[in-house]
């Protein structure tokens, strides 16, 4: 068989030829993941939603699509309804996407029927290395390995006003030389809570709004 000779021609058709059985391999390779990475994800909020609730026993009744418009950006959150075994209001857990220092956190805060954070987790963060991984402890009580005191932002409530960390002249103690990504993380909380008071129904698609003007 005669060799090709190594003419542009003939190499331009090599390297279209192994991107096209490339594309064809990281197309089958994201087909059979996908459906394993999306269950993985809805059983990773499921247990986040009870985390963040502090129930074991709850039950999802609802889950409202937000969209809020925040200094001219439209942000889209989703708001976990949530009842006890006995149907009882427990309030409900948000998922709530800003920018930090580095690139996106993605918070699920769990606000109880007063408005008062029960708990949070952190759910993705494309923070420095480090750094959402500070912040999934640092805001915690100090029994949930969190620092405490201060820092702390459980039992706390947007309700009269955002939180906000202490060098902006707010209630809660930033992470040590990380002023950024704690205004980040109290920002995605406030509005998290905006969008868990605020949001109503849309008879007609069934989707929470609501507008914000920041």
């Amino acid at each position: 068989m005669e060799k090709l000779k190594p003419t542009l021609k003939n190499m331009t058709l090599v390297l279209v030829g192994v991107a096209v059985v490339v594309g064809f391999v990281l197309a089958y390779v994201n087909h059979i993941t996908e459906e394993p990475i999306a269950e993985k994800a809805k059983v990773t909020l499921a247990q986040g939603i009870k985390d963040v609730m502090k129930v074991s026993d709850l039950k999802v009744t609802a889950d409202d699509t937000v969209k809020t418009t925040v200094d001219g950006k439209e942000l889209t959150f989703v708001v976990h309804k949530t009842a006890d075994k006995d149907g009882k209001d427990l309030g409900a857990a948000v998922e709530s996407t800003t920018t930090g220092f580095g690139g996106d956190l993605k918070v699920l805060v769990g606000f109880d029927k007063d408005g008062k954070i029960s708990g949070y987790t952190i759910l993705e963060s494309s923070e420095t290395p480090g750094l959402g991984a500070k912040a999934e402890k640092w805001f915690q009580t100090a029994e949930n390995g969190g620092k405490g005191g201060k820092s702390c932002v459980i039992g706390l409530s947007p309700k009269d006003g955002d939180l906000k960390v202490s060098k902006d002249g707010g209630q809660v103690d930033a992470i040590t030389a990380s002023t950024i990504t704690s205004r980040a993380f109290l920002k995605a909380i406030n509005e998290a809570y905006s969008a868990y008071a605020k949001n109503g129904t849309d008879g007609e698609s069934g989707a929470s709004k609501q507008n914000k003007k920041g």
